[in-house]
């Protein structure tokens, strides 16, 4: 399992997710940094833990960080340039 700070991650997810989507989690979690970031509850993927979005600025692409929480840690489960969270980001924003 990969650490930092307040993130984790599965370091297999996140080379699947590499070669699935071209992002890596250690770049995903840049999102949460951008102060234009929208987070929004994933209404239909669950279980036992509440899924969430972050949809951020990381250079100069949109990307859509899907996560959870646990142990006071943000878990990051996946991360892609997704066209419908760079759309919510722009609205949100009001970026046209």
């Amino acid at each position: 399992m990969e650490e930092r700070s307040d993130f984790e991650w599965d370091s297999a997810k996140d080379k699947l997710n590499q070669r699935k989507h071209g992002v890596s989690f250690a770049i995903a979690h840049l999102a949460f940094l951008d102060s234009n970031r929208v987070i929004l509850e994933d209404l239909e993927h669950g279980g036992y833990a509440k899924r969430y979005y972050c949809i951020g600025r990381v250079s100069d692409g949109i990307i859509t960080v899907r996560f959870t929480y646990r142990n006071n840690k943000i878990r990051i489960i996946g991360a892609l340039y997704w066209r419908k969270g760079k759309k919510i980001y722009e609205e949100e924003n009001k970026i046209h």
